[in-house]
């Protein structure tokens, strides 16, 4: 069963008292509150830009590594690793972004003794090679989109797998990206030009006119798996999330449980997740990112994080489970606590409030004038912004989550449009305007929104 980790080797637990976190903003000061409420030593990193932030003085120490510049900070390696050294670090926390899903950042870790809170580079590898991994997924047992084995000749070999797989299906530009180089192909008659015209579009936008063909999937929806798994084989999940709301790609709105999902239909999705994490010997969070056609019974493997992910504060908030705490406790080689010793119970959902203007979405770096935050029970912001706050321009514009729990998913809606109305942000634009839209629409309450739905309708 178990391929990837066959030797099974005694872990020893160790106990670690000093992490780098490299990262910043709010998962950053997120890892700060974590490390120091199991009593152990924060080491925070930052840029030049990030110099004035508030969160890095709740830090045990903090350390400038370089420029205002991603490359010249959070993804310069050497000198985070130097920053390691020099204050003693036993391991690092990466995250999510920057360097959260680079084997080499991994391996280099390993080499310095530093325990990455992490997978394996070896699984990471296998993850983030696409067609690699879908293809252990279907070793695993996973449900995966069909298509084409690699890379079309031509649009006749193109022809024989549509006629295989059954029409519609959608070609796909091999270096694609925003949406460039697709075509969905309704039937045979339309194949031969779709194919062409996908093909010359690749070429001119990203000078390979490589194409892929695989099943078309109708406004499915976006639903995920949140796994923990430990180093002694064990592996449990927090439940799905159904994270359809998004624009290009960029989730803004995610909820959990997915409450479309029959109760059949979440248990087979579960189970793979688990069945899968154990076949490629994951170590850590992770998720398995899955769409679901819109017969709301089947659901295919896309993809899968090998880190934490922003969205997985509402996990904690139906499981009570703190996700930061059990990565670390992994990589000191404890044990997972049981499935059934946790339930997930109510409705939570998170928006995520970025710096950008609420109707077409530019970015709005600028000063914070004015910040009041929402409070109340069972109402949570992870954020690192605060008033006469900075919005610098180098980074991703989120400036904080706002995550609520409620007994269901109507209760939780409810206390979302209140503790949106009650949040007061000044000086800059900000998604806030958006989200009590959203949470007024008919078709949101319905739960009836697909991953295409905002490109369509907004």
């Amino acid at each position: 069963m178990n391929k990837v980790n066959k030797e099974n080797k005694k872990v020893e637990k160790k106990e670690l008292s000093r992490i780098l976190i490299a990262n910043r903003g709010e998962i950053a000061l997120r890892a700060i509150q974590t490390i120091q409420e199991m009593g152990k030593e924060s080491i925070a990193i930052y840029s030049i830009a990030d110099k004035d932030a508030h969160y890095l003085n709740t830090a045990s120490a903090k350390v400038c590594i370089g420029g205002a510049k991603s490359s010249e900070s959070y993804l310069n390696i050497p000198a985070i690793i130097s920053a390691a050294e020099l204050f003693e670090a036993d391991a690092i926390f990466p995250g999510y972004g920057f360097l959260s899903e680079n084997q080499n950042f991994v391996e280099i870790c390993s080499h310095h003794s530093l325990e990455f809170i992490g997978p394996s580079a070896k699984v990471m590898a296998l993850m983030s090679d696409k067609s690699k991994a879908k293809s252990v997924m279907k070793e695993a047992g996973m449900p995966v989109i069909e298509g084409s084995d690699g890379l079309l000749k031509s649009y006749q070999e193109a022809e024989e797998i549509a006629d295989k797989i059954g029409y519609p299906v959608i070609i796909k530009a091999a270096a694609g990206g925003g949406g460039r180089g697709m075509r969905v192909v309704g039937d045979k008659s339309k194949l031969k030009n779709l194919y062409l015209a996908a093909e010359t579009e690749a070429l001119s936008a990203f000078g390979d006119g490589s194409v892929y063909l695989e099943k078309f999937i109708n406004k499915p929806k976006h639903i995920e798996v949140q796994i923990l798994a430990d180093k002694h084989g064990n592996v449990i999940h927090v439940g799905e999330r159904d994270c359809s709301v998004q624009r290009r790609q960029q989730k803004l709105i995610e909820e959990t449980p997915a409450v479309v999902l029959e109760e059949g239909v979440r248990e087979r999705l579960l189970e793979t997740a688990i069945k899968a994490a154990k076949y490629i010997g994951y170590v850590g969070a992770g998720t398995f990112e899955f769409l679901l056609d819109s017969n709301m019974k089947d659901f295919y493997f896309m993809e899968m994080n090998t880190r934490l992910q922003v969205e997985h504060t509402i996990s904690e908030m139906v499981s009570g489970l703190n996700l930061i705490e059990w990565m670390i406790k992994i990589a000191q080689g404890e044990k997972l606590p049981k499935q059934e010793s946790f339930s997930l119970k109510g409705h939570a959902i998170e928006c995520r409030i970025t710096a950008e203007d609420p109707k077409k979405f530019y970015p709005s770096p600028g000063k914070i004038t004015e910040w009041i935050a929402p409070g109340g029970v069972n109402v949570r912001l992870d954020s690192h912004a605060h008033a006469n706050y900075v919005v610098p321009t180098h980074y991703d514009s989120m400036i904080g989550k706002l995550i609520v729990w409620g007994e269901n998913r109507e209760r939780a809606i409810a206390k979302m449009k209140r503790a949106l109305k009650e949040f007061k942000v000044e000086g800059i634009k900000t998604t806030i305007p958006f989200h009590l839209e959203m949470l007024e629409n008919a078709d949101f309450r319905q739960a009836k929104i697909h991953t295409k739905y905002l490109e369509e309708n907004f």
